[in-house]
């Protein structure tokens, strides 16, 4: 469990405002954070990450206290077992893509997470590369295998693939939620983009002028034609389920689970096991063949 309660005096565009929030984050809990720019969503990971120091406050992992501003404890950044992606790469200028990755090794660790993460993150052909040759979304990539490398127990991702092709961002995305789940990690993430909120995370809050408010999603809804939705997403056909005159489809979307209710007629061509796509919108959702 981590139990956070901070407070801290921010700037934002329409002057100054208070970051006040208290939250409970479960063991192995993918917890997505939204809201406007300005709202206090990376100066909250910043805070989590040792990186900035609130005015009052107070963060607990497990049973280790890494900050208490009453008691003048603030553990530094590399005493706190996360791994970080943010905005800015940060990445050593004087060392090669592999070099960025090795340095980030634990004393005695395997180094082949090296290799699978120059895998997965398709850098093979740019490992000998120093990053003034990388493009910003080469350099992204980069930065999120070297967060990886050491298999945090907590990974704090602000916006990680805002620079990446829709392709890369859907299989880095995949291996984000993989490493999550097989490692038991805690997962906070940052981001605008509904598709990947909603695959990846297993909890969603919003942040607005410093506090924590529900989300502003689309709902899966009513199976309803003739809508063009918001965004579309696939998951795995789990289980059909007849209640009276309609079906209950229930699909596997990332780690979110989605109950869509459809007509015998407009679902006979599904069964468990099966991928189908799903389209959102603010009002309505459907099953799309």
């Amino acid at each position: 469990m981590i139990e956070i309660k901070l407070k801290k005096a921010l700037h934002a565009a329409s002057g100054p405002m208070e970051l006040a929030v208290q939250l409970e984050i479960a063991p192995g809990e993918f917890l997505a954070i939204t809201g406007p720019s300005g709202s206090g969503k990376t100066t909250l990971l910043r805070l989590i990450a040792g990186l900035a120091q609130p005015e009052e406050g107070y963060i607990k992992f497990e049973e280790r206290v890494w900050l208490d501003t009453a008691k003048k404890i603030a553990l530094r950044p590399q005493e706190r077992n996360i791994g970080l992606v943010f905005q800015d790469y940060a990445l050593f200028p004087n060392m090669t893509v592999r070099q960025n990755l090795e340095y980030a090794l634990g004393k005695g660790q395997n180094r082949k997470i090296i290799d699978e993460l120059i895998e997965i993150t398709e850098l093979k052909e740019l490992e000998k590369r120093y990053p003034a040759r990388l493009s910003g979304g080469q350099q992204q990539r980069v930065a999120l295998a070297r967060s990886l490398v050491r298999q945090p127990r907590i990974l704090l991702l602000d916006e990680p693939l805002s620079a990446l092709d829709t392709g890369m961002r859907a299989k880095l995305q995949h291996y984000i939620l993989r490493v999550h789940e097989a490692y038991q990690l805690t997962t906070i993430l940052v981001s605008h983009d509904q598709r990947e909120v909603f695959k990846l995370s297993s909890r969603i809050i919003a942040l607005h002028h410093g506090r924590i408010s529900q989300p502003a999603l689309p709902p899966p809804m009513l199976l309803s034609n003739g809508h063009n939705g918001d965004f579309q997403l696939s998951g795995e056909v789990l289980d059909i389920e007849a209640q009276g005159d309609k079906n209950i489809v229930k699909v596997l979307i990332g780690a979110n689970m989605v109950r869509i209710e459809a007509l015998p007629e407009e679902t006979r061509h599904l069964q468990p096991g099966d991928t189908t796509t799903i389209r959102f919108d603010a009002g309505q959702s459907e099953l799309l063949r």
